[in-house]
């Protein structure tokens, strides 16, 4: 692509909205050094592909040669941002956090160049202000902007708590923009409200205003909600890659093109031809593997995505399993509950999954269905686990 292509597909790939674009497309053709904040409060150590779409943008204009802020919500993350709830945040512990950030980084190497990127803390400044500084902050904005808000009309509608701390909240990303003089806000299209107010407080510090970059939402596996930890729709950035693919397999069709669009850096016109062949002449199985064998080479490697690939085609193209390609999972010689045990095994990540898919009869053990989630379990050696229709397990003692 020549320069001009590059920035064009920048600002149009995946994004929702770009205030200014014009703007926003002047400074880049100029190509100036810009600073491009994306900030992320850390809430669990599972970093999604939900998160990739950000991640591999930054990488973009990273190539273009701008520098990426990695903002860490180390003190936002402890009560968080309310958008989209619609009850009281609570207070987290300031270790928990941090404990969680360090995850989260581990995890963004996988996309980003961690050596090129300027990593701040907005615990930073947080923790050192004082009473008087953050009143003077909160002063530059009004009750009726910080109410007006649609998840705390929704609250005051139906009577609901809203607490001071979660109308500050706004204010303080406002003022991370000042803070690290961000020419450029990433986000999704949740955060327009709060990357609006921090372009304004920037005019009043005499800054240029950020322009603000809202990216689409990536659906969830589920193809019904956006990707979320709390809905148990996600693909982890550090799962296997076996696990990745199969994950990937197991979409509807229907949100197909999304994850080409937002997750991939498909040509425009091979993905318009795409979709106009889709189950015509190309079977939405084959583009699912070639989806997910773009999406794990760009992680893990081509050759990683490949023995995926392989494993994926013989174990499951004829929907059958073999023992010889299950993973084996050492475990004590004890009496288990069927929840605790999926756990064990490293099938699921928490108690609530593996909860909520033995009531979905979604768990098997040697082909026998497991419906009860404090069913006893007394492994003896050599059980075969399955979780949904990809992950296995053999158990070894």
């Amino acid at each position: 692509m020549t320069e001009e292509q590059k920035i064009d597909f920048l600002l149009s790939r995946g994004v929702e909205e770009v205030i200014s674009e014009n703007a926003l497309k002047e400074k880049l053709k100029k190509g100036h050094p810009l600073r491009i904040k994306y900030g992320i409060d850390p809430t669990t150590k599972d970093f999604h592909f939900g998160y990739l779409v950000a991640l591999r943008k930054l990488r973009f204009f990273q190539k273009l040669g701008h520098k990426v802020i990695m903002l860490i919500g180390g003190f936002t993350a402890r009560f968080g941002d309310p958008s989209a709830k619609l009850k009281t945040r609570k207070l987290r512990p300031k270790e928990d956090v941090a404990e969680q950030a360090q995850a989260y980084l581990d995890q963004i190497k996988k996309i980003l160049d961690i050596d090129e990127i300027e990593i701040r803390d907005n615990s930073e400044w947080y923790d050192k202000m004082s009473a008087e500084e953050l009143l003077k902050l909160a002063a530059n904005f009004s009750h009726a902007q910080l109410i007006e808000r649609d998840m705390f009309q929704e609250r005051i509608k139906n009577n609901q708590r809203i607490g001071v701390h979660e109308l500050l909240y706004p204010a303080l990303q406002a003022y991370d923009s000042v803070v690290l003089k961000a020419d450029v806000a990433l986000g999704g299209l949740d955060q327009k409200f709060n990357e609006l107010l921090g372009r304004e407080l920037q005019k009043q510090s005499k800054q240029v205003g950020q322009e603000v970059m809202l990216l689409k939402t990536l659906p969830g596996t589920d193809g019904k909600e956006k990707m979320s930890q709390s809905l148990n729709n996600t693909i982890s950035l550090d799962s296997e890659p076996k696990d990745q693919f199969s994950k990937i397999m197991s979409i509807p069709d229907d949100i197909i093109f999304n994850y080409f669009e937002m997750l991939t850096d498909i040509p425009e016109k091979e993905l318009i031809e795409m979709k106009d062949s889709f189950k015509k002449t190309i079977n939405p199985r084959d583009l699912k593997i070639k989806l997910a064998q773009m999406i794990v080479s760009e992680i893990w490697g081509k050759e990683k995505a490949c023995e995926a690939e392989n494993y994926f085609v013989q174990v499951f193209s004829k929907g059958k399993v073999s023992e010889v390609d299950i993973e084996t999972q050492k475990i004590e010689p004890k009496t288990y509950l069927a929840k605790d045990l999926l756990i064990e095994l490293g099938l699921v990540k928490s108690k609530s999954e593996a909860i909520r898919l033995i009531s979905q009869h979604a768990v098997e053990i040697n082909k026998k269905i497991i419906a009860d989630p404090l069913a006893e379990i007394s492994p003896q050696g050599g059980e075969i686990v399955r979780v949904g229709k990809y992950r296995f397990k053999k158990i070894e003692l």
